[in-house]
This record gives C-alpha cells, structure tokens and sequence, in this order.
C-alpha cells in the first residue's frame, strides 16, 4: 500500500499536477492538503474520470484537506471530520478516514507566522490538540499513518539554512519540542526511518530560486504507529513534480507498507 501526502496549494490551481500525479504514480491512498476550496467547490468530477473518489473537508480560499482512493477499491470508510478538542476551530486541516484496515489521517498545521503572536499561540494549541488525539489512536493498536503538512521541521538536518529559518514559527523549539512529543509517544518518522542522514526536502519557496538552487526543507511527514512500522517497506519524496510546470511548492512525499 502506498499512502502519499501532498500539499496541492489550491486544487482548481494544481488540478492538472493532481491528474497527472493520480494517472502516473496510481497510489492506493492521496492525502491532500491546502485545497483550499469549499466542500461543493471540490472538482469531484475531474478526480472520478482520473479514477479516484473519497472525501474532503473544504474551507473557501483557505486550508481543506482530503483522502482519495481507487474508485475500484470504494470509498474509505470516513471515520472523523475536524480535529477533536475544539468544538468552535473553523479551520478544515483534518480528516481521518480507514483503508483497507489501515487508519489514516489527512493534516494540515498551522503555519503559526509572525511569532510571537496570536497565529503561533493557535499553532501551539492545535498541536496539543493533535497530540492527545494521536495518543487515543496509539491506544487502538491498529495500524495507523498521520500524513500531511506538519509545518514543523524537525532539525537543523531538515533545512537547507537553519540561520535563515531561524526566526520562522516552522523551527521554534516550540514547535519542535510539540512535534518531538508526538513522535516520542511511539510513531516512527517513516521519511527518516528509510533516510536516516542528510538532507531531503519536501518544499521549495517560489522565490529567490529556491528550487532552482535547490534551498529548501522538510516540513511533509507520514507518522507510522507501532503496527504500520512492522509493515514499513519504504519511503521517499517524488521530488520532480515540485519542477513541473504550475506546481505547487510541495512535492508528494510517500510511504509504502506491506499489505
């Protein structure tokens, strides 16, 4: 089973990179990110004649999230819409949905700029949030992957200039120390579990060159409980699709699992 995350930054903006990604790489499960369209706005359609179907939490010009699959395999059974903790969040950056016994879930953090401010401290508090649900799934004991933007780097290893980021809410110890907490309940990094030195990037800005000078950083994570890392088959980053024409500024990163 191949479970991929990909940061789309505007689907009707992306929706030739989407098709094209779908009819290439054909992978069992798509967690997407920023659609950034309202629920009945998603081009449901165009996903259909690609051969995927699923569901998807919208937000009108802002966040929204989603799970395709094969229209052949049915729709994953949804399991949760909106993150828990917080009955009043109007943001749409979580969706949980099972497939093929596996659990999966589709996040979008928070950016959290300007810090410190109020976006950082609602960063904080979704983390939290997002840490003591990821506990009540550990606590199913089932295997479970938590992919998406994170918007966290985790080290110095996962930027190409910790001194230029150093000031971004993407690498506050904050943020790592509440992505550290996470991961150290029991989730396997399934990127740096296959990759575990050097660089490898998942997202280049549009400006300054970024891509062409290849400056960028690794902030899309695939998170494997206990009982999906006994299945962990590889992991890796389908880095050309961020140097196609009109792509987003993320590239689909991947985790492969014995079925």
């Amino acid at each position: 089973m191949k479970i991929v995350t990909y940061n789309l930054n505007g689907i009707r903006a992306r929706l030739p990179r989407l098709v094209e990604y779908l009819e290439e790489q054909k992978p069992d499960v798509l967690c997407l990110q920023e659609i950034k369209c309202a629920d009945e706005a998603f081009p449901i359609e165009d996903v259909r004649a690609a051969g995927y179907d699923g569901h998807w939490h919208g937000q009108k010009g802002f966040n929204g999230v989603a799970i395709l699959t094969p229209v052949a395999a049915g729709l994953p059974n949804l399991r949760r819409v909106g993150l828990p903790g917080d009955p009043d969040d109007t943001h749409s950056r979580y969706i949980e949905a099972e497939v093929g016994g596996v659990t999966i879930a589709s996040i979008y953090l928070p950016n959290g700029n300007p810090v410190p401010g109020e976006k950082f401290d609602y960063k904080l508090a979704w983390m939290e949030r997002l840490r003591a649900h990821a506990r009540e799934l550990l606590d199913e004991e089932r295997p479970t992957v938590l992919a998406g933007d994170w918007n966290v780097i985790p080290t110095d290893e996962d930027v190409f200039s910790p001194k230029a980021m150093a000031r971004d809410a993407l690498m506050q110890p904050e943020s790592r120390a509440a992505f550290r907490t996470i991961v150290h309940q029991g989730w396997t990094d399934a990127i740096r579990a296959r990759h575990p030195d050097g660089p490898i990037w998942t997202f280049w800005d549009y400006t300054a060159g970024c891509w062409q000078r290849d400056t960028g950083f690794r902030i899309d994570h695939l998170l494997l409980s206990p009982q999906a890392a006994d299945r962990l088959l590889d992991a890796g980053v389908d880095k050309d699709y961020r140097g196609r024409d009109k792509a987003s500024d993320h590239a689909p990163t991947w985790v492969e699992i014995e079925d």
